[in-house]
């Protein structure tokens, strides 16, 4: 997939930051996931996968801030992936006005809850902080487009995988990525349940 079909403002984040041309494996997903099918991304470390999830979050979004309830939310294993992944969102996203929040464990959840409400585009969250707000009615899910998790390997030996279950159950019609490092049958069984017909695209 080449870059001019991409949003100006998101061509030009890239070009900023040396990217001329997506890679092998971001060639073959990257239409998939920008059509707006669900999709499970299947590679190893370092073959591109959370880069192609940025590039097409922002295309989603227009690569542009809309009212107050987050659109995009991607989901990430704890504190730590939820910064790295904020961090490398705002890369991309300086020339923009996109929001852009990490939600995790550990901090205030009533200052979440106040920082959340007053407008967010990206929400990135550990799954027990995002379903606690969730349920504390702290977080509107009605305008999510997109909802994505992250190296989702970990999601077998968490209760992550039931929080998430829960969750989608609240979530209206919207394009579900999943990124994993490797087919586990927790991230499978998803397809069973709000995942629909998705694409699973591997890479070497």
């Amino acid at each position: 997939m080449s870059f001019k079909k991409l949003h100006p403002l998101l061509k030009e984040s890239l070009t900023n930051v040396g990217y001329e041309t997506s890679n092998a494996f971001q060639k073959k997903v990257l239409p998939t996931l920008k059509s707006g099918s669900d999709a499970y991304m299947i590679a190893p470390k370092e073959s591109g996968k959370t880069i192609a999830l940025i590039i097409s979050t922002i295309h989603k979004l227009k690569a542009a801030a809309f009212e107050d309830s987050p659109r995009a939310i991607i989901v990430v294993k704890d504190k730590t992936d939820a910064l790295a992944l904020k961090e490398q969102f705002e890369v991309f996203t300086k020339n923009t006005d996109l929001r852009v929040y990490a939600l995790y464990d550990g901090y205030d959840i009533e200052k979440q809850k106040t920082e959340v409400y007053y407008g967010q585009d990206i929400v990135i969250a550990s799954p027990a902080r995002l379903s606690k707000l969730y349920f504390l009615n702290g977080i509107h899910l009605g305008e999510v487009q997109l909802f994505a998790i992250e190296d989702a390997d970990y999601l077998g030996r968490q209760n992550a995988y039931n929080h998430i279950l829960r969750l989608s159950e609240s979530i209206q019609k919207c394009q579900y990525i999943i990124i994993a490092d490797t087919m586990n049958s927790k991230i499978k069984n998803y397809q069973n349940s709000f995942m629909c017909n998705a694409h699973i695209l591997k890479g070497k």
